[in-house]
């Protein structure tokens, strides 16, 4: 009886002993905390954080949005860790009321101090729709090194293109909800219900195509940072009136000498022609389009959109 004892209380030491330690390696392979950036604090996040590949930053969109709709790409820290961070004025970081903060210059120090005080010397990168612009401005302004490749997921690299992407896309829409939008949007008024509807119907279409939208896409719309993307680029898709309205970069994207992977949705508000617009300006870059998605190609392929970074990453890698 004794022995039985004995061994039942070594059996559950040893088991909580491996609890523990599963436990302790879980918290290790995740580092979270705070960056002084201008205007505030903002958060980030490690995940993998013990892995020996090359780190991979991403850059969310909006602006004012935050990481969460990113959170797939999570799962590429099986090999390397992954970087997440939540720009100022949305998600966990701080949210100041200062409006001369809103400025693709601050975000782009911003990002500069991330990419110094987490001591990613050399690093992959991977922006998304907005996360684009300011990673395109980040590389031809601070031409920064150790910069091994760069994602452009849904690219906006040129505010016109993208307001002659969204026009030509509502004009396909049936004529009433283009009425109710055009209505709504040379009024001013973004409040009605009509307009909300059709907007829903628009988004549905060219946001995200899956039926019920993932938690994680329903989190980043809770904690935007509405005052951020009014500031910078206006009251909504189609209306541009933000700092961000004169953003023209796609010509000087020779300039950025690292090899580039550009990604869309065949439905995408960053439409296949003006991401391979894009991709040729830019010699030596990758482009690849995914069937049936959209802006959130992502969430909507995100198996297969895993696959064709994680693939893009270990060929830029074998490559050096």
């Amino acid at each position: 009886m004794e022995i039985k004892i004995v061994l039942l209380f070594g059996l559950f030491f040893f088991l909580s002993a491996v609890v523990e330690g599963f436990s302790s390696e879980k918290i290790n392979k995740i580092k979270e905390g705070f960056l002084n950036v201008p205007g505030g604090k903002i958060w980030y996040k490690i995940v993998g954080a013990d892995k020996p590949g090359i780190p991979l930053l991403v850059i969310h969109g909006g602006p004012g949005a935050t990481h969460d709709y990113l959170q797939p790409i999570e799962k590429l820290a099986d090999e390397r860790p992954v970087i997440f961070y939540d720009q100022l004025g949305g998600g966990k970081s701080d949210r100041p009321a200062d409006t001369l903060l809103w400025n693709i210059e601050r975000f782009v120090e911003e990002l500069t101090i991330v990419k110094r005080e987490l001591k990613l010397d050399t690093v992959h990168i991977i922006g998304q729709s907005w996360g684009t612009t300011l990673t395109t401005e980040y590389m031809l302004t601070q031409k920064p090194q150790g910069v091994v490749s760069i994602v452009f997921a849904a690219p906006c690299i040129s505010v016109s293109r993208w307001i002659n992407d969204q026009k030509n896309y509502l004009s396909k829409m049936d004529k009433e909800i283009q009425e109710i939008i055009n209505v709504s949007e040379l009024s001013g008024d973004y409040s009605s219900p009509d307009y909300q509807n059709a907007m829903m119907l628009y988004y549905r279409k060219h946001l995200c195509m899956l039926e019920e939208w993932p938690e994680c896409l329903q989190k980043t719309f809770t904690n935007m940072g509405a005052d951020v993307y009014s500031y910078m680029w206006g009251p909504s898709e189609f209306t541009v009136t933000g700092n961000l309205k004169d953003f023209e970069r796609a010509e000087k994207l020779n300039e950025i000498k690292v090899p580039a992977l550009f990604t869309c949705g065949r439905y995408d508000e960053a439409s296949p022609e003006s991401t391979e617009y894009y991709h040729k300006l830019m010699p030596g870059s990758e482009l690849y389009i995914f069937k049936e998605a959209s802006h959130s190609h992502h969430l909507e392929k995100e198996e297969e959109f895993l696959s064709v970074v994680r693939g893009f990453l270990n060929r830029v890698e074998s490559s050096q």
